[in-house]
């Protein structure tokens, strides 16, 4: 073969298998502004992903546990929705654990006022629709994002969403546990660490603590707080809520199926909210 048409068909193949390995979305960070400017205009979806990126999940968790599950779920909407996913934040504000090491954005307002300026910079560029995936609770680091989300859907116009781990969190879930309360730190969240970065679980430490919570049985927002103040009704020695003793790897392997399906779910059902119409 001549060295011209060798070379064009080495080119052709090379497009044809960028072409083949090519996924319905894209990371923001990935692109050229060339793209990006035509991507964020033309998706249905730009998601601003928080994920603690240093935030203790007991003796025997690394702390960037909400960061990897973030990043299972932005890997599973690029593969299969037509997204752009901007760069994640990885500082936020987590009173609960402030007793604790770590990274936090102590101040509420700096933190809401973050996120915000983020997800106006989008809007200016365009964005149809922004999703705020949040790794913590929807009562815990989702209360300042849900204020910026609601400052944004006024202001511009821009249909937002909110969606933190427990509206992904399910009876399912639920079921596959053997501890008899928990949360933070416990089975479930452990399972998933060991099925996600087991290198980086020592289950040598792992502990069942439940703590001394009261049985709550009536209504209203209570605030908790994991403390390292013994003097405290809400101290732990561990920084954990549950039996992490009881975690296996194929438990986190369900468990994380049944977060990514409802995590795309919400996705394609939200690509479907209608848009302000223009003038």
């Amino acid at each position: 073969m001549k060295p011209g048409r060798f070379i064009a068909s080495l080119l052709t193949l090379t497009f044809s298998f960028t072409c083949f390995a090519q996924t319905p979305g894209a990371r923001l960070g990935e692109l050229s502004w060339v793209e990006a400017e035509r991507r964020i205009a033309s998706a249905p979806i730009v998601i601003i992903p928080f994920g603690a990126g240093a935030k203790e999940h007991g003796p025997h968790l690394p702390m960037n546990a909400d960061r990897v599950v973030m990043e299972h779920l932005l890997n599973a909407a690029v593969e299969s929705v037509d997204v752009i996913v901007a760069p994640p934040i990885l500082h936020g504000w987590f009173p609960a654990f402030r007793d604790f090491p770590g990274t936090e954005v102590a101040d509420p307002a700096v933190f809401q006022a973050y996120v915000q300026e983020v997800a106006l910079s989008l809007v200016r560029q365009r964005a149809k629709r922004i999703v705020f995936l949040n790794t913590g609770i929807s009562k815990a680091t989702g209360l300042p994002i849900s204020i910026a989300a609601r400052e944004i859907r006024v202001e511009t116009g821009t249909p937002t969403i909110v969606i933190s781990w427990d509206d992904l969190d399910t009876e399912e879930i639920s079921a596959l546990a053997d501890q008899r309360a928990g949360g933070h730190g416990g089975e479930i969240e452990t399972s998933i660490n060991l099925y996600l970065q087991p290198e980086l679980v020592n289950m040598a430490l792992a502990v069942q603590d439940y703590g001394e919570r009261a049985t709550k049985d009536y209504g209203g927002y209570q605030p908790g707080r994991l403390t390292r103040d013994a003097t405290d009704p809400s101290y732990t020695a561990s920084g954990i809520y549950g039996d992490a003793t009881l975690a296996t790897p194929e438990k986190g392997r369900r468990a994380i199926e049944i977060l990514t399906h409802e995590w795309l779910k919400a996705l394609e059902g939200f690509a479907q909210v209608p848009l302000q119409r223009e003038e």
